[in-house]
């Protein structure tokens, strides 16, 4: 029986004592989704996710600028298990705790175990398990492209989601909002001085998420098909749900939708598989 040995990563971390700036910088360059935290010693002792930040960004109302934000602000507890966990074991210790990695111990964190990695555990190993309409999840977040970006984010706020699947007013879906194109966006415009909150023009932090969040600032000016990933990858509900896993594996993506005669019908992610 395989363990969580057998497919654990070393883990990418950052101090705790770090920027969240530092930190946002960290998974758009890595193009990772979450990142563990160290102490001064170099111990890993929690978990900051892309999710986590932006949530906390959206919702919170304080007046530091990301590069004041420090990742023991926002990083939780990292639930962890030991190296001879079996891995579906594992991956329902996720499911359950709504979580999308496991720290691996023994006596120290020594790997990390996340959806990606079993999902890729998946496609190796059931071939023939499930279809993916057996795995999908028929309810999800939507938004439409013509609606406003602070429309899109507060929506986010709502649901409680790192991502929005985006529609025409046909209802066909063409496009995906997550928080890593929000941060992108909001990299981009901490480097233009000129683009601010237009409701109150002393805002101008690096994640101006007042003018994010303002119907008279950029929030209330940009729209969704400006800010959205233009294509949304897409499984046939009768499918194998190793073709779903592979489409995100070679997409570095953590869902795709799923089409019934053509039409997106729900979504399937990698905490689904099992």
């Amino acid at each position: 029986m395989a363990t969580v040995k057998d497919i654990m990563k070393k883990p990418i971390t950052i101090e705790n004592s770090s920027s969240i700036s530092h930190a946002i910088h960290k998974f758009l360059d890595s193009k990772i989704s979450r990142l563990l935290t160290t102490n001064d010693e170099g111990r890993i002792i929690g978990i900051i996710t892309e999710k986590d930040i932006g949530l906390y960004l959206l919702a919170n109302n304080t007046e530091k600028n990301l590069d004041e934000l420090s990742v023991s602000e926002i990083s939780k507890p990292l639930i962890e298990v030991s190296e001879s966990t079996p891995v579906e074991d594992a991956a329902h210790i996720m499911i359950s705790k709504n979580i999308g990695s496991v720290g691996v111990s023994y006596s120290d964190t020594v790997g990390i175990v996340t959806k990606t990695d079993m999902a890729k555990y998946y496609y190796q190993n059931y071939v023939g398990h499930k279809r993916v309409g057996d795995a999908m999840t028929v309810s999800y977040s939507a938004m439409y492209e013509d609606d406003k970006l602070y429309q899109i984010l507060e929506k986010m706020i709502q649901d409680k989601v790192s991502r929005l699947v985006i529609k025409n007013r046909d209802d066909d879906a063409v496009g995906i909002v997550t928080f890593g194109d929000v941060f992108r966006l909001s990299l981009s415009l901490g480097r233009d001085s000129d683009v601010i909150d237009n409701s109150d023009p002393a805002i101008s932090v690096i994640f101006p998420r007042k003018g994010f969040l303002s119907e008279t600032g950029f929030g209330g000016t940009t729209s969704a098909k400006d800010v959205m990933s233009r294509k949304i990858k897409t499984s046939d509900y009768n499918e194998d749900l190793v073709s779903a896993c592979l489409e995100m594996l070679d997409n570095n993506i953590n869902g795709c939708g799923v089409l019934i005669e053509g039409k997106l019908s729900g979504i399937v992610s990698k905490t689904d598989v099992f």
